[in-house]
Parts: structure tokens; C-alpha cells; sequence
């Protein structure tokens, strides 16, 4: 039977691999913009031929597709499972869920800055933005519903916490760790209507220390 090694070294060798340009691709955007991601350029970076990139992508269209794919799995997809993660109560949940926009946590703040300023330039961007934000809603909505939320109430609640979060990426807020987990409590009640336990928050600061 082929290892990963073996399939590894077939599919990627000397011309890299899908995930290697991909990644370059990514740091590219959210460091420098879109112009930033061009095969040349990319490839120098790899120290490898332009040529190699097209064993993995058929052009720069393609590449930019899997760019939007990749924030889909990775934002959202983040997003939606922490909705779904185990909790015994709504401010657990929350705390999951902030968990997830924080430093060393799954959601890639620059990417998804990156994307909404993509999405100016772009009416088939903003259309997946706006279909992105809809689907996270519905996430931490259906979440709120799950702990007994009636719906409008669980409609505004998710609002609040999905605006906040975006909130500080759209403004690019800088603060340091401490700060921002010291208001961790206050934003739970603020979320929620209730408060966390101290042990819920001991297990939330914990998990971002060991960070």
C-alpha cells in the first residue's frame, strides 16, 4: 500500500505541492493585496520554475478560486464548529466561540480582512462574503436556539457576537492579550444574559495561555 510519504513525493516532488502554493499564495494576499498573488512572483519566492505551478493549478484563476475556498474552510469552517462544540451552558458555548477569534485560534483574522477588501473590487467576492457572514449567523443563531433562545432574541444575540468579532478585525484592533481576556466575563454576560462560572473561565484562560 502507497504511505502519504510515497504519494507525497508523486503528487508534489521538485514542483512543490498544491499546498505549498497555496500557502504562498495566501501569505502573499494578506501581506502585500491581490496584485501580490501572480504565478512569477509566487514562484520566486518557491525558488521554483513558473511551470511547476501549473502541474496544480490550470491559471491564476483557479488559484485565486482556492484562495476563497481556503477562507471558506477555514473561517467559516471554524466558526461552525465551534458553534457545534460540546457546552453546558450558553456561556460556555460563547466561550468556545471567542476562543476561536483569538490570538493562536483557527480564524485567520488577516485572511478575512483580506477577503472583505477583495470583495470592493469584486461582486462575485462580496456575493460569497455576504453568503459567508449568512452562514455564520445562522451558525451561532442556531446555537443560541439550542439553549433555549427564542428566535428573535437568538437572531440579536448572534448579531451582537458576530458584529463585535467583526468589529475587530474591520478595525484592526490591537490590544494585548490580558486586556482582551480580562473582558472576556463582561462580554459573556453581554452576550448571553448570564454570567460564566469560574471555572468556566479558569478552563477559557487556561486554553489561551497554554497558547
Amino acid at each position: 500500500m502507497e504511505t502519504k510519504t510515497e504519494k507525497t513525493e508523486k503528487t508534489g516532488g521538485w514542483r512543490g505541492s498544491r499546498e505549498v502554493w497555496l500557502d504562498a499564495a495566501r501569505e502573499a494576499f494578506v501581506s502585500s493585496g491581490l496584485d501580490a498573488v501572480k504565478i512569477q512572483p509566487l514562484a520566486t519566492g518557491l525558488n521554483l520554475s513558473r511551470t511547476s505551478f501549473y502541474w496544480f493549478f490550470p491559471d491564476r484563476a483557479a488559484l485565486l478560486d482556492a484562495l476563497l475556498e481556503d477562507w471558506e474552510d477555514t473561517n467559516t469552517g471554524s466558526l461552525e464548529r465551534a458553534t457545534q462544540a460540546y457546552a453546558e451552558t450558553i456561556a460556555e458555548a460563547v466561550l468556545n466561540l471567542i476562543s476561536v477569534f483569538l490570538d493562536g485560534g483557527p480564524f485567520e483574522t488577516r485572511l478575512d480582512l483580506a477577503v472583505r477588501g477583495w470583495a470592493h473590487q469584486s461582486e462575485e467576492v462580496a456575493a460569497r462574503v455576504r453568503a459567508a457572514d449568512a452562514t455564520r449567523l445562522n451558525a451561532i443563531r442556531g446555537m443560541f436556539t439550542r439553549f433555549g433562545y427564542a428566535e428573535g432574541e437568538a437572531d440579536v444575540r448572534a448579531r451582537t457576537v458576530y458584529l463585535t468579532q467583526i468589529g475587530y478585525i474591520s478595525m484592526q484592533v490591537r490590544e494585548a492579550m490580558d486586556d482582551r481576556l480580562a473582558r472576556v466575563p463582561d462580554y459573556v454576560m453581554t452576550f448571553t444574559g448570564q454570567a460564566p462560572t469560574e471555572r468556566e473561565i479558569a478552563r477559557f484562560r487556561a486554553r489561551h495561555e497554554a497558547r
